[in-house]
C-alpha cells in the first residue's frame, strides 16, 4: 500500500483510450494511491498515448514536458500507440522513466515496483500480443466508455493502428455482459460501446458483434447503450433493423467513410465502395426517423487528385447525415 502517494493520468486520443486509462487508475487507486490532476505534486504520472496522426505524436513529447515541469521528482510512465510504435524515440524524452507497450500497460504497478533506470522501454513485437483486458471508464463522466475489442487485421492503407494494437481480439459475450453489469452498479446514465474495430467483435471465439448487442439490450440497469465508430461492410441490416426496436439503444451511427471516390477506397485497402456506403445510409433512414449519422473523411490522400476529391465531396453533398469529421492525410512511417 502507498497512502501517501498520488497518481496523476493524462489521456490522448479516443474513447478506447479513455476507458483504458481509468482502468489502470482503479489498480493503482487499490494498490493505495490517491488519483490527482497533473499539476498536483503527483509521484507518478501516466502518460497513455494515441498515435493517429503526426500531431498526436507532438502532444504526447508536450504533455510529458509539460508533467515534467509540474512535477520535476515524478515517475513518468508512458503507454498507449505511441509508446508500441515509438518506443526507442519516447525513451530519449528527459524526464520519461518508463514506456510500455500494449502487452506490459496493464502491469505498470509491478514495473513501478522494480525500479527499472529512467529510460527503460518494455515493448514486445506487436504479433505477439494475444490477451484481451477488458476496460470501462468511471467517475470522469456520465457516459462510460465500455471497451469490448481491440485490435484490427483489416490493416487499411492510411493506418497505424494494427501495428500500434495488434490483431483482432475480444472477450466473449459472457465475460462482455459481466462487465456491463459492473457499469450497472455505477451511475453511468448511457454505456458507449468502444474498440479499435467493434464490429469485429467476437471472430476469434465463434461469437459476432450482433450477438453481443442483444446480449447488452437484455442488462438491468443501465439506460442507454451508444455504438461508437463501427465499420460501414460490418454494420448489418439485422444490427439497424435490432437497435430501430430496442428501447436501449440510441439512434446514433458513426460510419467511417474516408473517401467517396471508389478508386481512393481501393488504394486506402477499404472493404467496401460507395454503394455498400450509400445502402447502409438508405437502411437507417428507413428504420429511423431522426437518427444522427455521423462521417470519417480524410483528404488528401496520396493519388486523390482534383477529380477524386470532387467525388468525394459530391458524394457527402447528396448524403443525409448530420456531421463530419474531416481529417488531413497524415504520413506515417510504414
Amino acid at each position: 500500500m502507498n497512502p501517501n502517494r498520488k497518481v496523476a493520468l493524462h489521456t490522448l486520443g479516443c474513447k478506447l483510450n479513455f476507458s483504458e486509462t481509468s482502468t489502470i487508475a482503479r489498480s493503482f487507486v487499490e494498490a493505495g494511491y490517491a488519483r490527482v490532476d497533473l499539476d498536483d505534486g503527483a509521484d507518478v504520472v501516466v502518460v497513455n498515448t494515441c498515435s493517429v496522426t503526426d500531431q498526436a505524436d507532438k502532444k504526447c513529447r508536450n504533455v510529458v514536458r509539460k508533467a515534467k515541469n509540474l512535477n520535476p521528482d515524478a515517475y513518468i510512465a508512458v503507454i498507449g500507440c505511441y509508446a508500441q510504435l515509438k518506443p526507442e524515440e519516447i525513451a530519449k524524452i528527459p524526464g520519461v522513466s518508463i514506456v510500455l507497450g500494449a502487452n506490459e500497460k496493464f502491469n505498470l504497478l509491478d514495473h513501478i515496483d522494480q525500479q527499472h533506470p529512467d529510460g527503460t522501454y518494455l515493448v514486445e513485437r506487436i504479433k505477439e500480443t494475444r490477451d484481451f483486458v477488458p476496460s470501462f471508464s468511471r467517475g470522469d463522466r456520465t457516459r462510460t466508455f465500455l471497451k469490448v475489442q481491440d485490435g484490427c487485421n483489416y490493416f487499411c492503407a492510411f493506418c497505424t493502428i494494427p501495428l500500434a494494437r495488434g490483431r483482432s481480439r475480444s472477450a466473449s459475450i459472457e465475460e462482455t455482459l459481466a462487465e456491463a453489469n459492473k457499469v450497472a452498479q455505477t451511475d453511468a446514465q448511457e454505456v458507449v460501446l468502444t474498440g479499435v474495430n467493434i464490429g469485429d467483435f467476437g471472430t476469434p471465439n465463434g461469437e459476432t458483434f450482433m450477438d453481443l448487442v442483444k446480449g447488452l439490450d437484455q442488462v438491468e440497469g443501465i439506460e442507454r447503450f451508444r455504438i461508437s465508430s463501427i465499420e460501414p461492410n460490418l454494420l448489418s441490416n439485422e444490427i439497424i433493423d435490432f437497435c430501430a426496436d430496442s428501447e436501449k439503444f440510441v439512434p446514433h451511427f458513426h460510419i467511417p467513410l474516408q473517401s467517396g471516390s471508389d478508386n481512393i477506397l481501393k488504394m486506402m485497402r477499404r472493404r467496401y465502395l460507395t454503394d455498400l456506403y450509400q445502402d447502409r445510409i438508405n437502411r437507417i433512414h428507413e428504420k429511423f426517423k431522426d437518427a444522427c449519422i455521423g462521417v470519417d473523411v480524410i483528404v488528401g490522400f496520396p493519388g486523390e487528385t482534383e477529380e477524386r476529391f470532387q467525388e468525394t465531396f459530391d458524394f457527402l453533398h447528396q448524403l443525409d447525415v448530420a456531421y463530419l469529421h474531416v481529417f488531413t492525410y497524415s504520413e506515417r512511417a510504414n
